[in-house]
């Protein structure tokens, strides 16, 4: 009987073991199953690309948009196949980060530029291939793969542009103009002042178009001024803009900022900008520069879309009454008599009456109409190909953001809101947000030579 009960004990003592090693074993297949899931991982990493490529033969700029959620970017290779030869133009690898979450980044957004010509490919046929790999281990440990394959035929031969219409003159501040025709249908064109660019629009001539550009009033004398084309292979075309560089006389004015002034302004800004701290005259220094800077940010924003077509017809309106303060003027703020801040005035006050009606300068669509800082109620209208007229200091904005306005069209009232002593408007005028002297804009003389005689010359 002993011996019986003592098998039975070692019968069960040994099941016992066997489940345990069964449990170890199951748990062992499971963990393995888990590390399997993870390091090998099936989902291929995805690419878009912003913009078709048919041609490539200067430098070209593609934008490529790379994800992968799982183990994240190993690689992304692009490489351009003509024949037996074959060229790497990008090469990006990533280290490995971790094992059990997201080896490498999971978005990538780059702009590759392709220089095929630098890579020794001649005019013809070729193959654009993107390879992009995450850190998965399937596929013999190499990754998953997402692969593209592109058609593109090489070309080298540039357009050829023609320049019919430059300005004489150039000075900070100024505006300009610039017509010329390109041999085939540009991809990017327009005028570039040393590393500025400005696009050029078309006009109803075929193969014919306009740029308009200008100088910063603080500008030097450039170093090259050119007109610019390129193809959809990235050939450039350039032709010298000859001008000469005049350099206006610098204009000084000062202000003085009373007790009164800042107790009178500084509620008005406290309302928008509750980050502002300290005194009266510490918040003021605040507004009078951070919050400057970024009005101009937004003015520059806010001008970087302009409609491709002319909407405006000769000389621009300028608002009856006194002019109070001129373009580019260099102003020292004095506080106590003790020079205390310096910044530059970069438009026209003209005052009237109090609540005088604001009238659109010219014709065109209302692109802004809100409070913003320093300007206070402030409304800009884009006039076409990159001109827009400015309008601040407002009492009240009667128009709104889409609205195309008539030259002479009521759209506002004058007023005192923003960085205003006194009722007036400050009007500006832009080229693709770069501010201008009005004064040019307000000349129909200065119109008809440097504008409509270019057009109607044959």
């Amino acid at each position: 009987m002993a011996t019986q009960i003592r098998l039975r004990g070692s019968a069960r003592k040994g099941g016992f073991f066997k489940q345990l090693l069964l449990a170890l074993a199951a748990t062992a297949v499971l963990a393995l199953a888990v590390v399997a899931f993870l390091l090998f991982e099936f989902e291929k990493p995805t690419l878009v690309l912003d913009k078709q490529i048919k041609y490539l033969g200067g430098k070209v700029e593609l934008p490529l948009h790379v994800t992968d959620n799982k183990s994240g970017i190993s690689a992304v290779v692009i490489t351009l196949t003509q024949g037996p030869k074959s060229a790497v133009l990008l090469e990006r690898t990533f280290p490995r980060a971790a094992w059990f979450k997201p080896a490498g980044p999971q978005i990538l957004n780059e702009k590759v530029t392709i220089d095929a010509q630098k890579a020794g490919i001649k005019e013809g046929n070729a193959e654009l291939t993107i390879s992009v790999r995450d850190f998965s281990l399937n596929g013999f440990f190499k990754g998953n793969e997402t692969l593209t394959r592109i058609p593109v035929a090489m070309d080298t031969t540039p357009p050829k542009a023609v320049l019919t219409h430059g300005p004489r003159l150039i000075h900070p501040g100024g505006s300009g103009m610039a017509l010329y025709t390109v041999s085939e249908q540009p991809a990017r064109h327009g005028v570039m002042i040393d590393n500025a660019f400005f696009p050029g629009f078309p006009t109803n001539k075929a193969n014919a178009f306009v740029a308009y550009f200008a100088l910063p009033w603080d500008a030097g004398k450039p170093e090259k001024v050119r007109v610019v084309a390129f193809d959809e292979a990235g050939n450039e075309a350039a032709v010298p803009l000859p001008s000469v560089f005049k350099k206006d006389p610098d204009k000084h004015d000062s202000i003085n900022l009373s007790e009164q002034f800042l107790q009178q302004k500084m509620p008005e800004f406290e309302q928008h900008y509750p980050e502002m701290k300290g005194t009266l005259l510490e918040k003021y220094l605040y507004v009078n520069n951070q919050v400057r800077q970024s009005n101009a940010q937004a003015i520059a924003k806010t001008c970087a879309t302009t409609d491709p077509q002319q909407l405006w017809t000769d000389r621009f309106f300028r608002m009856p009454g006194a002019g109070r303060a001129g373009f580019a003027d260099q102003r020292t703020y004095l506080h106590n008599g003790t020079a205390i801040d310096n910044q530059t005035h970069l438009g026209v006050d003209i005052a009237s009456t109090e609540r005088a009606e604001i009238r659109a300068a010219n014709r065109g669509k209302v692109v802004f109409a809100d409070y913003l800082g320093i300007y206070g109620n402030m409304i800009i209208i884009d006039h076409g190909q990159g001109v827009a007229s400015l309008y601040s200091h407002l009492s009240s904005i009667e128009t709104t953001v889409g609205t195309l306005v008539e030259k002479n069209q009521p759209i506002a009232r004058s007023g005192t809101t923003g960085m205003a002593g006194g009722d007036h408007l400050h009007f500006s005028m832009l080229v693709h947000g770069i501010f201008v002297t009005p004064i040019e804009w307000w000349d129909q003389h200065w119109i008809d030579v440097n504008i409509k005689a270019a057009f109607n010359a044959p």
